[in-house]
């Protein structure tokens, strides 16, 4: 709720507001203005500048806005990993969803580099996929970096496969592009197909499970990407075997 940018623009008394807040955020959103102020030791005139400075047009609104941040952290916290499995296999692998793997795999096949690329969370499953492909036989390599100099002309036949749960990471959207501009093809594993990365992406594997975050993190389930990921290389390998 509170971003970095936010809080670097508090000046002092706003600072001791924000510190009491997050103290004592399940009693503030049942306050009235004069309560917190008295609480605080701040002017009402304060706290109305600190709720401006988050974006709320008051302070009816910022307790509106805090109670559902508070509802969102505890319903994240309710629900196992079981339930996002379940969700994934309900929503997504009673579709088409294996013939997105397999045009895939054929890409990939044919291709002569494979770059995986995240950041975060998902830089992590790039470097788990890089190995798990080389592993089964294709070679690939990883980016985390999303700052990683990419200067090379020799990509016409490389294949990047981009990891990315919202898909509309700035960083991730301007590597994107320039792979794509240097004449590789782009696949996508997101958890929607209406992002922009999808759109930009030549194949895109989208398996939609509910996004959670826990205050700023997003801690959404990445096991379907590594379902993904570890059926893609096994379908690579079959397709080696074969010819």
């Amino acid at each position: 709720m509170f971003t970095n940018e936010m809080i670097t623009s508090f000046n002092e008394l706003e600072i001791s507001l924000y510190n009491y807040i997050i103290k004592n955020s399940e009693k503030v959103i049942y306050m009235r203005i004069r309560e917190l102020a008295d609480q605080t030791h701040v002017s009402t005139s304060t706290i109305l500048r600190f709720c401006r400075k988050i974006n709320c047009d008051g302070f009816s609104e910022f307790k509106v806005k805090l109670k559902l941040y508070l509802d969102r952290k505890e319903q994240s916290n309710l629900k196992s990993t079981k339930y996002f499995l379940s969700e994934f296999v309900e929503r997504t692998l009673k579709g088409n969803f294996e013939a997105f793997i397999q045009d895939t795999a054929e890409l990939v096949a044919k291709s002569g580099k494979v770059i995986f690329f995240g950041t975060g969370s998902s830089g992590i499953l790039a470097e788990y996929g890089a190995r798990y492909f080389s592993s089964l036989g294709k070679f690939a390599s990883f980016i985390k970096d999303p700052f990683y100099p990419i200067n090379s002309k020799d990509l016409k036949d490389s294949t990047a496969i981009i990891l990315s749960v919202s898909g509309e990471t700035d960083y991730t959207l301007k590597l994107a592009n320039l792979l794509k501009s240097e004449g590789s093809k782009i696949v996508s594993i997101t958890n929607s197909k209406n992002c922009t990365l999808a759109k930009i992406s030549d194949i895109n594997i989208a398996y939609y499970v509910t996004e959670v975050y826990l205050g700023e993190a997003n801690i959404t389930t990445q096991i379907p990407v590594i379902y993904i990921l570890e059926e893609t290389a096994h379908t690579i390998k079959r397709i080696y075997e074969t010819d």
